[in-house]
């Protein structure tokens, strides 16, 4: 675990992900004038918060992925891009959780995609936390972050007459985060 240096609004414990309130989605440029959207369908995570430290990890089904239009999910599925069948699942895993101020962080750790670990930096924001209907307590987060394809081995592009590409290899995340605080 990493320490944090400051008081956090997450209260200390495991926090796991709760997949019917939150969404794993994605953007990228296409041609250079329009952004596609897509999310993944089928994900983990874990917020681990002690006393002397934080950890985060997670898990997305690379063949839960959906842009609302099947043939290009297909083609994101393949050797081009994911390669869903050789490499089901991207996952993360923190290595350090730094505090910017009592609501937001900074969180580094390893990405897993494509078969490739690199270091990637992700920006999260605490939303607040509440007790739901049901006595559960919760934390919502809010987390950004970018990434370039490219460093995973994922090259498939087209050049186009007008010097844009086909696929930008700037990809941009957004994580909006409901965790359920688990029994000690």
């Amino acid at each position: 675990m990493t320490a944090i240096n400051t008081t956090t609004s997450v209260p200390t414990g495991t926090w796991t992900v709760d997949p019917a309130h939150s969404r794993v989605e994605f953007a990228v440029k296409h041609m250079g004038i329009a952004t596609v959207r897509g999310n993944f369908g089928a994900f983990d995570g874990k917020l681990v918060i002690g006393e002397d430290g934080a950890h985060a990890s997670g898990t997305v089904e690379t063949a839960s992925i959906n842009t609302d239009e099947p043939q290009r999910d297909d083609h994101l599925r393949s050797a081009d891009f994911f390669d869903a069948e050789a490499n089901p699942q991207i996952t993360f895993a923190s290595t350090s959780i730094t505090p910017v101020d009592d609501e937001t962080f900074r969180i580094t750790g390893d990405l897993i995609m494509h078969g490739i670990t690199r270091p990637i930096t992700l920006h999260a924001e605490v939303q607040g936390t509440d007790i739901d209907p049901w006595g559960n307590e919760r934390v919502g987060l809010e987390i950004t972050g970018q990434l370039s394809r490219g460093d995973w081995e994922m090259k498939f592009n087209q050049a186009l007459g007008s010097g844009n590409m086909l696929v930008s290899d700037k990809v941009k995340l957004a994580l909006d985060i409901s965790a359920i605080k688990q029994a000690a």
